[in-house]
């Protein structure tokens, strides 16, 4: 379902980075731009959390928020440390990487697992097709024609095969995706040192305040 999902949510990022980031850019000069501009920040961030939530619930890998916290004060200054938190940037990343990863894992997923299902339920159904026979590769240019259960037989076990590859194949390609998402949209070492150090300056802020 994860892999299913990543081709229409990457489609959706593309279309909005590709509209905003371009509108934005050439308003910029009159502002309507930087306004376009600062909504595609706060909607890549709010998407980041989400996306964040969605590894969590479908592939059980636990993400870290990365974002260092904004300085208290003007909004000036709360934007500026938006625009300078690497977070920002690398949820960007992830997104405009979305369409062409969700599109590789789609092809390779629908891919494997129809050849699987076909292979195994060729026994059932080959009898229901034009002429009560399966032909491969085409009708027109047949190879191989199944039109017997005893000639189906080798190739459901072929599809048992095939299922046994394509469940490897879609756990290799969570994995690796699970990853991707916790390398862009989880701290790294450097924003988990300065974030403990923030919080230890504000522990420590506090016990002098009180």
């Amino acid at each position: 379902m994860f892999l299913l999902m990543n081709l229409p949510l990457g489609v959706l990022a593309f279309v909005f980075l590709t509209a905003f980031v371009s509108a934005g850019a050439g308003t910029a000069v009159v502002w309507v731009g930087v306004g376009l501009l600062a909504f595609v920040v706060l909607a890549v961030r709010g998407a980041g959390r989400l996306e964040r939530a969605r590894v969590y619930a479908l592939l059980d890998r636990h993400i870290d928020l990365p974002y260092l916290p904004l300085p208290a004060g003007k909004q000036a200054a709360r934007w500026k440390g938006r625009l300078k938190d690497p977070s920002t940037w690398r949820d960007l990343t992830y997104f405009a990487l979305l369409f062409p990863v969700g599109l590789v894992e789609f092809v390779l997923v629908t891919t494997f697992w129809a050849t699987s299902l076909a292979l195994v339920g060729l026994p059932v159904y080959f009898r229901w097709l034009p002429g009560g026979e399966y032909r491969f590769p085409s009708w027109d240019v047949p190879w191989l024609t199944v039109d017997s259960t005893v000639e189906a037989l080798p190739w459901a076990a072929l599809g048992v095969l095939f299922v046994a590859l394509s469940v490897a194949l879609t756990k290799a390609l969570a994995g690796t995706h699970a990853r991707l998402a916790e390398a862009l949209l989880g701290p790294t070492v450097a924003q988990r040192r300065r974030m403990e150090r923030w919080w230890e300056d504000a522990e420590e802020k506090n016990l002098v305040a009180g």
